[in-house]
C-alpha cells in the first residue's frame, strides 16, 4: 500500500507542472502577446464584470498565472513603448499619442529585434503606434511579418505625420502588409487575428520559433462592433457606444477562443507561452462614468478601483495579465507582487535566451518575471514604479510639469501628488494617509525626482517640428495611382 502511495506521488509530481524559473530560463517557447487597446482591467467576467460575456478570457484566465496588480501607462503608446523596450516610456522619447511625441526614440533597441537576433520569426498584427514615418516602422524595428493599421487607431488622422490610411474604417480597412497596402474584407479584430493565425500555422512549419505580437484596436473608440456582439446589448437597454464598446470586448473574447482552439489543433499548446494584457485603464468614452448607470440596471463597473484611461491612480494603469504555458507552468494561481509593461522585455529575453550585453542592460530597467511565474511567493525586492501623465503642451519645458499628473507606487503605497494610500487595506483609494506617513511622501518623492532627473534628457520628441506630411496617406495615394490597392485574401486555419 505504501509503496502504492509513492507510486503516485511520483507519477503526480512527473506528469504535473513544476517548473522552476532556471527550466523556463531559455527554453525557446513560442510567444504570443496580445494586448487590447483601452478595455483595461474590469470588463473581464472573471474579474467580476455583472453583465459582459467573455468565457474564453475566462477559461484562458483559470489556465493562467494571474498577475493581479499588473500596471502599465496611463495611456496606448507609452505602454507599447515600454513593451519594446523593458525601460519607462520618457525614456523611450515617448510623452504623448500625437503630435510627433508618440515616436519611439530610433536608438531604442526592441524586444523584437532582440529575438530576431536569437532566431525568431516576429509579426505584428493591428496597431503600432510607436512612429508613421519610414524609419519608425516595425520593419525598422525587429519585426519581419507586419500588418497593421497607421495612427493610434484605424481611420485617425492628426496634424503631424500620424495618420492611418485615408477613409479608413473598422469594417473593410486598408492595412499595411509588409510595406504595402491591402484591401481587408470583415471586421478589423476578426482580420487581425486570422492574419496572425495564418502567419504562425505557416512558420510553425519552420524549426524556429516565433513571437507574435497580437494588438487589437478595440475596444478603442469610435465604439464600433459586429452586430452580432452589439444587437444583444441594444436589446437590454444599451446606447450606441456602450453596446460598441463592450460588443468590441465579446468580439475579442471570441478571437482568443479561435487562437486558443488552434493552437491546441496544431500541437502548439506546450510550447507557447501566451499572454494577455490590456494597454491602459479602461476607457470613459464607451464604458460610462463612476456613479452612473451605464444602461438602465446595469450600474457602472471598474473592479472597485479609482481612475479610468488617461489618470495616475490604479485604476488608469491597472490591467489584466494573463501567461499561460499549458503543462508548463501552475494554472490558477495569483501573483500578489507588482510588476509593469517594463518587466516584459526582460521576460521574454529570458525565455528566449538573449543575453543583455552591457549596453543593453543600460537600457533594460525591468525585471524577468520568470522567478514569479514559476512561483507566485517567490522572494521579490520591493521597487518603486512611476506614472507620468506627459500629455503637456508640445515645446513646453517638461520638467515645469513633472510634478503634476505623477504617482509613484511600491508594493504598499501608492502616490499621487501629495496623497498616500495604502493599497493592501484600502485598493479603492478612499482614505489619504499622507499626514500620518510623512518620511514615506518624502522617500517616494525623492525617488520619483530622481527618476525624472534621468528621464528628462531622454526626451527627444518634445520640439521637434511637425512634419509637412503624413507618410500613410503619401504613401497610399502613391501605390492607388500606381499598381493600386490589391486584395488580401484571408488564411485557411
Amino acid at each position: 500500500m505504501i509503496k502504492l502511495k509513492l507510486l503516485f506521488s511520483f507519477l503526480f509530481i512527473l506528469f504535473s507542472p513544476c517548473a522552476n524559473a532556471e527550466s523556463l530560463s531559455g527554453s525557446r517557447p513560442n510567444i504570443i502577446l496580445i494586448i487590447t487597446d483601452d478595455q483595461g482591467y474590469g470588463p473581464v467576467g472573471a474579474h467580476g464584470h455583472p453583465w459582459i460575456e467573455t468565457p474564453n478570457l475566462d477559461k484562458l484566465y483559470s489556465q493562467s498565472t494571474r498577475f493581479e496588480r499588473f500596471l502599465v501607462s496611463p495611456t496606448c503608446s507609452p505602454t507599447r513603448a515600454a513593451i519594446m523596450s523593458g525601460r519607462h516610456p520618457l525614456k523611450n522619447g515617448v510623452t504623448h499619442t500625437i503630435l510627433e511625441r508618440e515616436r519611439m526614440a530610433l536608438s531604442t533597441y526592441t524586444i523584437a529585434q532582440g529575438l530576431s537576433s536569437v532566431n525568431y520569426q516576429t509579426g505584428i498584427f493591428g496597431k503600432w503606434h510607436l512612429g508613421d514615418e519610414k524609419f519608425y516602422q516595425p520593419e525598422n524595428r525587429g519585426f519581419n511579418e507586419v500588418f497593421i493599421h497607421g495612427a493610434g487607431g484605424i481611420g485617425q488622422a492628426y496634424a503631424c505625420s500620424c495618420a492611418d490610411a485615408p477613409g479608413n474604417k473598422y469594417f473593410d480597412p486598408v492595412i499595411r502588409h509588409n510595406g504595402k497596402f491591402v484591401k481587408t474584407k470583415g471586421y478589423c479584430t476578426n482580420i487581425f487575428f486570422n492574419a496572425a493565425l495564418g502567419w504562425i500555422k505557416e512558420v510553425k512549419k519552420s524549426s524556429k520559433p516565433f513571437f507574435a505580437y497580437i494588438t487589437t484596436n478595440a475596444p478603442h473608440g469610435p465604439f464600433i462592433a459586429p452586430p452580432s456582439n452589439t444587437n444583444k446589448l441594444k436589446d437590454l437597454g444599451f446606447a450606441e457606444k456602450q453596446a460598441g464598446f463592450y460588443g468590441m470586448i465579446e468580439n475579442i473574447d471570441e478571437n482568443v477562443g479561435l487562437l486558443t482552439n488552434k493552437l491546441s489543433e496544431w500541437g502548439l499548446d506546450n510550447n507557447t507561452l501566451l499572454i494577455f494584457m490590456s494597454d491602459n485603464g479602461m476607457t470613459g468614452g464607451g464604458s460610462g462614468r463612476p456613479g452612473k448607470e451605464v444602461a438602465k440596471g446595469y450600474p457602472f463597473f471598474n473592479a472597485g478601483q479609482k481612475g479610468l484611461k488617461g489618470g495616475v491612480d490604479e485604476g488608469s494603469v491597472r490591467v489584466p495579465f494573463f501567461v499561460r504555458w499549458l503543462g508548463k507552468i501552475k494554472e490558477g494561481s495569483d501573483v500578489k507582487r507588482i510588476a509593469a509593461h517594463i518587466d516584459i522585455f526582460p521576460t521574454f529575453a529570458d525565455l528566449a535566451g538573449l543575453k543583455l550585453d552591457t549596453k543593453l542592460s543600460k537600457q533594460v530597467e525591468g525585471r524577468s518575471l520568470l522567478k514569479l511565474i514559476a512561483d507566485p511567493e517567490a522572494d521579490w525586492e520591493d521597487r518603486f514604479l512611476f506614472t507620468q501623465k506627459a500629455r503637456w503642451k508640445t515645446g513646453s519645458e517638461p520638467s515645469d510639469h513633472m510634478w503634476k499628473n505623477f504617482s509613484v507606487r511600491n508594493q504598499r503605497y501608492r502616490l499621487v501628488g501629495q496623497n498616500l494610500f495604502d493599497m493592501i487595506s484600502d485598493p479603492s483609494q478612499k482614505f489619504d494617509i499622507s499626514k500620518a506617513n510623512p518620511e514615506v511622501v518624502n522617500t517616494m518623492r525623492k525617488a520619483y525626482e530622481e527618476f525624472w532627473n534621468q528621464a528628462r534628457p531622454l526626451m527627444v520628441n518634445e520640439k521637434v517640428p511637425m512634419s509637412k506630411v503624413r507618410p500613410y496617406h503619401v504613401w497610399y495615394k502613391e501605390q492607388l495611382v500606381g499598381k493600386g490597392i490589391p486584395a488580401w485574401n484571408s488564411p485557411k486555419l
